[in-house]
């Protein structure tokens, strides 16, 4: 039976509606709001296997380009890998589902999104965000939701939900949360240095919206007569029990190791001894597997009992931050280059200048567009001290690239000023705890050494969260083990002045404004910390850009002379780049871009373009070429593909008798314009010309 319910939200109407589209799923529903659908369907299946130790969600976003009447770009004709832009959005459904999922619950579950119409402005993502939560309330699945979630703008000075594609390229902040009623789970925002107190308005704004779509759910559940499953939650078997009395103490000691080579190796030569003690039969799989799952949630409740206590592994206390260290040019030859280290968390980052043939082009529902700016986050496996083979970018570090792109991309300057391709890569070479922070922060000093003019540096930082009934604490600069076994992982990246980038991921039902609060000015006084730290390795970005990068050189010229430029069959814009070295690139605007290896090249070209588009002016000398002769005068061409006539009389001071005594075809020949007529025919003076030359300088 088809169930829908709908609510206006913003400008448009949020609807939810079940029973009618794949019915054999485990929960399916059709979200619309303006005219972009998502189907979304879950389904699920036993455990991967008898042992398993972890939730294995999948989720899965993909966009029909039929939905937006396209034809998918390539020779195939069909979608193929998940883009960008499709692994970000699966992302951004798994992040707040994964917690509103029983501790005790591993069968395998898949929640797939499809965006089946689009009208290219309102986006598909936050739709599929609702729409899988909403498939899971009307599926027997202990999913202990409802989950909404929300996309806010922020245009003249006021807060807009579900704003579209054309309003957020006006808006300040693109912020999306997801959370329950009560509190939020889930945070992916980007603004243009937005205070913090503003930022916490926004959160609060967005989660009064959560609140009306968690409503729309459960008014689609109660109508849909759901019947939830039945679930055993099986028994423990008293090994964690067995692990505390006799190992707890060890543990904790071990856990307290400075250094995270040392403290590893300290933890595992206690886990080796309780093992011994504890699994009379190595075969025995079911007590190696009972034994290996109470470990870990013994280190779990080892590590938040010193937190709370107020111990940290590594001995700092909650809101200090690990060493800094800086360093730029790093590496010859590359057009940048930096390294951040913060504790043992390290970035090197190489950045590359471009021309507008680098640009990235992107394709989707969406119009096509370019990219100026990319950030692409690397992490080899020796990182963390293990071995694995190299395969393309993971979900994780598309994830954390894209993060720390849209972080750095607001203090960037405007194309006009350095209208230079941008390719920033960041390498993590060790990791212990938001590597993707130490990105943004490399990142910043990566480009003011390659002298990118940016507008303000920008720093990151993630804070940790402990958190057991109403007792909170929360943790600046959290290491790897305080991130496993923390509630929370809290990314906030920005300048003196505001915040750019901000995430939000957590391993509890979520969290109130209190602790959001608490979190933003925290992370702002370890931000300027940070800012400092780094201003001491390069101040100010370098006055000039790399010798090894290339020259970029700009001008407009009137599109009505793009012709004359290019020239017949391309002719005249070839032999400029055939002369020069140079590259130019014409846009319909009329913009003209060179590029050369070296400035002198450039600044050649740069004078040829202009030669050949620049309008004849009165009284402007030229250094022009006589192209013929006739009785009465001299044609001389002063810029490319225009001639002038110099008038036998305008030849000399006195009498001539004939032009060729004074010039012949092929003469070089200074000559000033004097006349321009009603049919653009030009009239030249060569003794003006002369006079000019010689009067003194101050005439």
């Amino acid at each position: 039976m088809k169930v829908r319910v709908e609510r206006k939200i913003g400008d448009g109407t949020l609807s939810i509606e079940t029973g009618l589209l794949a019915k054999q799923a485990a929960g399916s529903v059709l979200v619309q709001y303006a005219e972009t659908v998502v189907l979304c369907a879950v389904a699920d299946g036993p455990p991967r296997n008898a042992f398993a130790d972890f939730f294995p969600l999948t989720c899965d976003y993909r966009e029909r380009t039929a939905a937006a009447g396209k034809f998918p770009g390539g020779f195939l004709k069909r979608e193929g890998r998940p883009t960008m832009k499709e692994t970000l959005t699966a992302r951004l459904m798994d992040r707040p589902i994964r917690p509103m999922f029983p501790s005790w619950y591993y069968d395998e579950v898949q929640i797939q999104a499809f965006v089946m119409a689009s009208d290219r402005q309102t986006d598909g993502d936050v739709l599929a965000m609702n729409a899988a939560s909403a498939a899971l309330i009307v599926s027997p699945l202990p999913f202990q939701g409802p989950l909404g979630s929300v996309r806010l703008g922020h245009i003249d000075g006021k807060f807009v939900p579900f704003p579209t594609v054309e309003q957020l390229e006006d808006s300040d902040l693109d912020l999306v949360i997801s959370g329950t009623k009560d509190a939020i789970l889930m945070i992916e925002g980007f603004a243009r240095e937005m205070p913090e107190e503003r930022m916490l308005e926004a959160l609060e704004v967005a989660h009064q919206y959560v609140r009306e779509i968690c409503d729309l759910q459960i008014e689609l559940f109660n109508k849909a007569n759901v019947e939830k499953r039945h679930y055993e939650i099986p028994p423990g078997d008293g090994m964690l029990d067995r692990l505390k009395a006799g190992f707890y103490k060890e543990l904790r000691a071990a856990k307290q190791t400075v250094g995270k080579q040392d403290r590893a190796e300290a933890v595992s030569a206690v886990k080796k001894k309780a093992a011994e003690a504890l699994i009379n039969d190595p075969n025995d799989a079911v007590v190696a597997h009972s034994f290996s799952k109470a470990w870990h949630d013994m280190e779990e409740v080892a590590v938040r009992d010193l937190i709370l206590a107020g111990t940290r592994s590594d001995g700092r206390d909650h809101k200090t931050l690990r060493a800094i260290e800086c360093a730029v040019d790093l590496l010859p030859r590359v057009h940048g280059s930096a390294m951040f280290q913060r504790g043992e968390t390290q970035a090197l980052i190489t950045v590359t200048l471009g021309t507008g043939r680098d640009e990235q082009r992107v394709d989707g529902l969406i119009d096509e567009y370019s990219k100026k700016f990319m950030l692409d986050y690397n992490f080899p496996s020796f990182s963390v001290g293990e071995v694995r083979p190299i395969r393309g970018p993971g979900r994780r570090e598309i994830g954390h690239g894209a993060l720390a792109e849209r972080s750095v991309k607001p203090i960037l300057p405007d194309p006009e000023v350095f209208p230079y391709t941008i390719r920033v890569i960041s390498d993590i070479l060790e990791s212990n705890g938001s590597s993707s922070m130490a990105s943004v922060c490399g990142a910043t000093l990566g480009l003011m050494a390659a002298g990118v003019p940016i507008t303000n540096p920008v720093a990151g930082i993630s804070v940790g969260l402990v958190k057991e009934d109403n007792k909170w604490t929360l943790l600046t600069d959290i290491i790897g083990d305080e991130d496993h076994f923390g509630d929370m992982d809290f990314k906030i990246a920005g300048t003196q002045n505001g915040i750019t980038g901000i995430q939000l991921d957590l391993k509890i039902k979520g969290i109130d404004a209190e602790i959001i609060k608490a979190t933003l000015a925290q992370s702002r006084d370890a931000r300027i910390e940070i800012l400092r730290k780094m201003l001491t390795a390069i101040p100010r970005p370098k006055p000039e850009i790399s010798p090894w990068a290339p020259r970029l050189l700009r001008t407009h010229i009137n599109p009505e002379k793009i012709g004359a430029l290019i020239g017949p069959g391309g002719k005249n814009i070839r032999g400029i780049q055939e002369s020069t070295g140079a590259v130019i690139e014409v846009d319909d605007d009329g913009t003209v871009t060179i590029a050369a290896s070296d400035g002198e090249s450039a600044q050649l070209a740069l004078a040829k373009v202009e030669a050949i588009t620049a309008s004849v002016q009165v009284g402007r000398i030229y250094h022009g070429r006589v192209t013929s002769i006739k009785d009465f005068g001299a044609f001389v061409e002063i810029v490319p593909g225009k001639d002038g006539l110099v008038h036998i009389s305008e030849l000399a001071d006195g009498y001539v008798n004939s032009v060729a005594e004074v010039c012949s075809v092929g003469d070089e020949m200074v000559v000033k314009v004097i006349a321009v007529d009603e049919q653009d025919r030009v009239k030249l003076s060569r003794k003006q010309a002369m006079k000019d030359q010689e009067a003194p300088a101050d005439a």
